[in-house]
Parts: C-alpha cells; sequence; structure tokens
C-alpha cells in the first residue's frame, strides 16, 4: 500500500510502529545534517525527519530531487517528539516519488500570497490543496450529511428526478435549451413537478439534493447558472406552517450537526457557526413591507435583493438571523402555489431568509386539478404543455408543499464566505465553461 494511515489517524502513542504515508511535499528543509520534509495529505500535516547519519544514502538522494508540491509515499517509524507540532515524527526507510511537480507553480499553495479568484478557478486542483479551501469542502460534506440525516429521521425518501425535461418549473425564460435527439428539450430549473407528482403515490414525503440550472446572466457573488439544490414535497399537511417547522429543524439541525463535527475545519476557517433562535419569526409580507417602509424604503410587490438585506438588519436587530416571510402577493408566485381564498390577493407562499438573504422558497401548493389549471391560465402558461403533470393531480392528489433550498447558498452564508463561488467545485455562470 501506497499509504497506511492518514495524518489523523498517527499519534504520539504509536511511537516506534510503522507506518506509511502518502500525499504532497508542502515543505522542504535542509539544515545541513538534518533535513525535514513537511507532508500535506487531506487531514492535515506530518514532519518527515531525515537525520543525515541514520538515513539511507537512498532517502538522501530522494530528497535531493524533491521539488514542493511532488507526490510521495515515505515509509518508516513513528517518533515521539515534543519539538514537533503533532507531538511525532516520521523516521523514514524509503521515500517513493510517485510523481514531481514542476515549476514554478501556478499559484501559491501556502496562503502567503492570496491568488485572484480566476487564477484559483482556472487551477482548482491546486487551490484546493490550501487548508482553508479544504476545510470549506470538508464542510460542505458535513452539511450535505446533516441534510440527509434529519430528512431520514423524519421518514423521507431519497429521490431523484430528471435533469432533462420538455418543460421548466416556472414557465418563462430563464431555461437551457438541449437538443434531446429530434427535439428540443430544457435543463431542469428544479425539480418542483417531478416531486409534486410524487406525492399523488405512496411515496409522500420526498427529498432531492441534486444540480438545477438557471440560465439568467446574473454576475454576482451570490448566483451561478449550475448549483446544488435541496428540496423537499411532504403530504397530508394541514397548511404551511407544517413546511415552516419541517424546514426550520432541518435548518437547525444541520447547523448543530456541522458544529459538532466540523469542529477541526471551523478552526482552520477561524469561523463559528452560530445557531438560530427558534421558533423562527413567521412574519407576513405586508408587515415585512411596512417594516422596510418605516425604515425609509419603497416596496412593491415583491422584496429585491437590497430590501431583502435591509430587512435582515432589521431582524438581526431584533436578535434572528433566521425568519420566514409569508403570504406573498399570489400574482408574484408560480401558478403551482395556492392562493389565499379568505385573503384574496395574497397566496400559501413562504421565503425562509438567513442573514439577509433568501435562502429557500416554497409553501403550500395548489392540490385541486380545476384551481390549478385555472392558476397556469392566469399566469399565461398552455396546460397542454404540461399535461404529464397535470394527470397526477385527476387521480387522488393530496394537500401538500415543501420548498426548495440553495444548498450553496446556505453553506456560503452559514461561513461567512463572500462569494458562493468558494463553495462550488467547479463553478458555471456566464463567463465560466471550464474547467
Amino acid at each position: 500500500m501506497l499509504r497506511t494511515h492518514y495524518s489523523n489517524q498517527i499519534s504520539p502513542d504509536m511511537d516506534g510502529e510503522t507506518v506509511t504515508v502518502a500525499g504532497w511535499v508542502y515543505e522542504l528543509r535542509d539544515f545541513g545534517g538534518v533535513k525535514f520534509i513537511i507532508l500535506r495529505d487531506r487531514q492535515g500535516y506530518i514532519q518527515i525527519v531525515i537525520p543525515r547519519k541514520r538515513v539511507s544514502e537512498d532517502v538522501l538522494e530522494t530528497f535531493g530531487k524533491l521539488t514542493k508540491e511532488s507526490v510521495v509515499s515515505v515509509s518508516g517509524t513513528v517518533k515521539k517528539s515534543d519539538k514537533a507540532k503533532a507531538g511525532f515524527e516520521i523516521l523514514p526507510e524509503k521515500i517513493e516519488v510517485l510523481n514531481l511537480a514542476e515549476t514554478p507553480l501556478p499559484m501559491d499553495v501556502s496562503g502567503k500570497i492570496e491568488s485572484e479568484m480566476d487564477t484559483r478557478l482556472d487551477n482548482r486542483f491546486i487551490d484546493l490543496r490550501q487548508d482553508k479551501v479544504r476545510a470549506i469542502f470538508m464542510l460542505r460534506d458535513l452539511f450535505l450529511t446533516g441534510i440527509r440525516n434529519f430528512m431520514k429521521e423524519n421518514q423521507f425518501v431519497e429521490i431523484n428526478t430528471p435533469k432533462i425535461a420538455a418543460a421548466g418549473a416556472e414557465g418563462g425564460a430563464s431555461l437551457f435549451p438541449v437538443q434531446y435527439f429530434d427535439q428540443w428539450a430544457f435543463l431542469t430549473q428544479s425539480p418542483q413537478l417531478y416531486k409534486q407528482m410524487l406525492m399523488a403515490s405512496s411515496l409522500d414525503k420526498v427529498f432531492e439534493i441534486g444540480p438545477a440550472f438557471r440560465a439568467e446572466p446574473s454576475d454576482t457573488s451570490r448566483h451561478l447558472s449550475e448549483f446544488t439544490s435541496f428540496d423537499f414535497e411532504m403530504a397530508y399537511i394541514s397548511d404551511y406552517n407544517d413546511v415552516m417547522d419541517l424546514a426550520e429543524n432541518m435548518l437547525v439541525e444541520t447547523l448543530k450537526y456541522v458544529k459538532k463535527n466540523g469542529k477541526p475545519w471551523l478552526e482552520i476557517l477561524e469561523r463559528d457557526i452560530e445557531i438560530p433562535k427558534t421558533p423562527f419569526p413567521r412574519i407576513k409580507f405586508e408587515d415585512a413591507k411596512g417594516m422596510l417602509e418605516s425604515d425609509g424604503r419603497r416596496v412593491g410587490n415583491d422584496l429585491s435583493t437590497e430590501d431583502e438585506k435591509a430587512l435582515g438588519k432589521i431582524m438581526a436587530e431584533k436578535g434572528h438571523i433566521a425568519y420566514f416571510i409569508t403570504d406573498y402577493p399570489e400574482e408574484e408566485k408560480p401558478f403551482y402555489i395556492m392562493e389565499n381564498d379568505e385573503n384574496p390577493g395574497y397566496s400559501f407562499a413562504i421565503d425562509l431568509d438567513y442573514y439577509g438573504e433568501e435562502l429557500a422558497s416554497g409553501g403550500q401548493r395548489e392540490h385541486r386539478y380545476n384551481r390549478l389549471v385555472s392558476r397556469m391560465k392566469k399566469k399565461n402558461l398552455d396546460p397542454k404543455n404540461f399535461e404529464f403533470y397535470l394527470k397526477a393531480f385527476k387521480y387522488g392528489m393530496p394537500p401538500h408543499g415543501g420548498v426548495g433550498l440553495g444548498f450553496e447558498r446556505m453553506v456560503m452564508k452559514a461561513l461567512n464566505l463572500k462569494n458562493i463561488r468558494e463553495v462550488v467545485l467547479f463553478p458555471r455562470d456566464q463567463w465560466r465553461l471550464v474547467p
């Protein structure tokens, strides 16, 4: 084996044991009589000590050939050491060079010299060798695990829906067309239509974590053309409060999971995760509008990005970093959102805002066939284009609701990062299609 242990699997208690470690050469130090290799793997660093008189000529010769970021496998003995940061070092018996790195490197890996975002993304493979960048993606993995754990504990079934579809969930022009054999299709904006169709099946509580696509030329720090969407849909709800209860608990429990299990990575980032106060405030749109107008803003029938930020500041002053906005004007919401008959002109739509940005949107869906068709026509959509979807509403569709949440935006805000591209391995926006 080229590796028997990661760096975090070795301790001073293993003094005298033989191990094989592997990774990248982070640093080379030559003090004449003794030489050092600082080896980096995905879990941390290992100090390799090379006393000239205690190692073979082969080891010394190999050391002389090494360059920074070369890939090596080192077999040797664990030595307890008070001078080594980890409390141990490795005395090598063999150093195998797996791949020599060219020099100079395309960017600095130590973090001492800051690189532009484009340079980092063009060289993402090496950017990920930086501690802070690697920490972000280790934490991202924990966010995914935390969500899945919560949803499974609440008896949701994980699904995968098509990413090539005949129609978009929202209608409109923000779709990427693709040539699908002899016809045109679209990359999906969300799994909305499919997850709703499943509410008419025995899979009445479902969630999906998967890619979604929006053909919107938004060159901002919070938008991407391809992103990861977390969606859930649940049947037999009493009203949209059931949806908010689930979304609230999901966010809180996921953040708690990452805070508990991600301590080493959070320390590297010098971040902590704040757990929002519960229950989250539930603010009707008109009340939110009134709060903003009292603060000197002019608000229309929806909240702009700047409105959301302003509301976030108001809510933060009240001690809330997460809250719901409910009862939006129905004309601003998609056809599948249920209108509020008791409050004409408004809907059972909800947004979950987090640190002053929309994190998720959803609500109670219209489950009555005739009302759904009427909503489509009101939105200037042709029901004939949605027959595959509407069919599910003819044969027993229970009341249901759900949300769609921007996963990367959640990670970005929770970790207090400034650009959503920091949490995506290979971002796609209107300017970037490679790597």
